[in-house]
């Protein structure tokens, strides 16, 4: 007999298929197995931490859609993980999932409830319940935010990651003691900040699980501090943070363009540091090229250390394959592997997607794996990976458009074909990436985030009363993301 999750599941797949290819349905969807339904809250067991990444970036609208035909308004859903061959149901959270425990002591301190909300997308930037602010909060009611399969025994060394590794170690065995504080990593997407700023965390826990220790995205941050503000509590905000041993920032970049939650931030952090504890933040560049953040912050970034993630070799991309389906308990031919290695050089999360691809093509279709059927996944892998949209990216494509140099661009000149390119530029960077309106200024030639804004307003009215202006933004739109 079908339980009750199972049918409404199967009734979401009816709607899924319906709104995606084929190839698509059999890769991300089929593998997907429902475990629970309580209070309108369905539980979906997935293959891994990038496989419900992939879910939430690319096909979240749709199953806000599905989950709310099949259970109504007051749908819900969240995801469990599977590690080491083992399914476990995590905590829920926010932006984050905890896999479990893999041959390590738990880390302490029960976690504050925070559901996954399948609205998130839509609620981004409005509210963000803080879990964190609850009056007479002791430390041990403090949940470290880690994910346990983020340790240092799956961050393989390379020559690409060997100081950063190191200086990680260092800081995880004898944190707020070492030289490296602050410890900034920096690294282009996907080649593994995240991971090792977890693996930190959690090297702290296992050597003093005394320590208080919190890991948190700089948008989880900012958000937070809103709501302390509008609740009228940002003296508890801030008694909070000060009482953390080690602070994890990812993404602290995040932050350029937010005056007022860089200021907080800077008085945390100093009292903090003062404190002998210890800071780790991430970023995808280094201080010296972040634009937004104010100088006094900056300087306190450069204190430390800051080290770099670089793109890994084949030698490495083929060793964290090989970690990969070890600890996941499955097989396949090395010369895949070797494969996969070559054809994806700059993602390490990339990577591991042709991996996860490979694995449902071949359980689906019941067929070995192969290096045809590998060949065949990763060519229309590669080809429909999103392409990753950079303010730089964006300004290489106008300029070509419209035949300029990228200095004229960046150039103080007021001709009016140069100026239409300026505006276009900083429209898509707003458009397409998550750099705030002072970033893209400051790359479009040091311009202010008010010229930014009236580029913006510009290019939207113009769409909408010239039509070959519009003809010019629908084929700058398409060669953006084509490439």
């Amino acid at each position: 007999m079908q339980n009750d999750y199972e049918k409404v599941w199967s009734g979401c797949l009816t709607v899924i298929k319906d709104n995606i290819s084929p190839n698509s349905f059999n890769t991300w969807f089929a593998p997907i197995k429902p475990v629970r339904l309580k209070n309108c809250i369905l539980t979906l067991q997935v293959p891994s931490q990038f496989f419900y990444e992939w879910l939430e970036e690319h096909y979240i609208d749709l199953l806000k859609k599905t989950i709310k035909k099949e259970l109504g308004p007051e749908g819900r859903l969240e995801y469990s993980i599977v590690m080491d061959n083992t399914y476990h149901a995590n905590q829920t959270q926010p932006f984050t999932i905890h896999a479990p425990t893999l041959n390590r002591k738990a880390l302490r301190n029960p976690p504050v409830n925070m559901p996954i909300d399948i609205n998130r997308k839509e609620n981004e930037g409005k509210k963000m319940l803080n879990p964190f602010i609850i009056p007479g909060l002791k430390k041990l009611n403090i949940h470290p935010q880690l994910i346990d399969s983020y340790n240092f025994d799956n961050f393989i060394q390379g020559d690409c990651n060997r100081l950063a590794r190191s200086a990680g170690i260092a800081v995880g065995q004898n944190p707020g003691k070492t030289s490296f504080n602050p410890l900034l990593i920096y690294s282009g997407n996907g080649l593994g900040k995240t991971h090792l700023a977890h693996a930190i965390g959690i090297e702290v826990k296992n050597h003093f699980p005394e320590k208080t220790v919190l890991y948190v995205t700089a948008e989880q941050f900012t958000n937070q501090f809103i709501d302390s503000i509008r609740n009228n509590n940002q003296n508890d905000f801030v008694h909070f943070y000060q009482m953390i041993d080690v602070l994890i920032v990812d993404d602290i970049h995040c932050l350029a363009g937010k005056p007022k939650t860089q200021d907080v931030f800077f008085h945390i952090f100093n009292q903090l540091h003062q404190g002998g504890k210890q800071i780790i933040i991430t970023s995808d560049m280094p201080p010296v090229e972040m634009s937004g953040i104010e100088p006094r912050l900056l300087s306190r970034f450069k204190w430390g250390l800051s080290a770099d993630l670089q793109v890994p070799d084949f030698e490495t991309r083929l060793a964290i394959l090989q970690k990969k389906i070890r600890n996941d308990g499955v097989e396949m031919p090395e010369d895949v592997l070797e494969l996969i290695s070559a054809k994806i050089s700059t993602n390490v999360r990339e990577m591991e997607g042709a991996l996860i691809s490979i694995l449902a093509q071949s359980s689906m279709n019941k067929k070995d794996i192969t290096l045809k059927l590998a060949s065949s996944v990763i060519d229309k892998f590669v080809k429909n990976s999103p392409r990753e949209i950079t303010i730089d990216y964006i300004q290489q494509a106008v300029c070509k458009y419209f035949g300029l140099p990228i200095d004229k661009l960046k150039s103080k000149s007021r001709k009016r074909e140069t100026v239409q390119a300026r505006q276009l530029a900083m429209y898509f960077s707003k458009l397409y990436t998550k750099s705030s309106l002072a970033a893209i200024g400051n790359k479009c030639g040091n311009k202010d985030h008010a010229t930014v804004l009236h580029a913006c307003k510009t290019v939207k009215n113009l769409i909408d009363t010239d039509k070959s202006f519009k003809q010019y933004v629908d084929e700058l739109d398409n060669m953006i993301n084509v490439g």
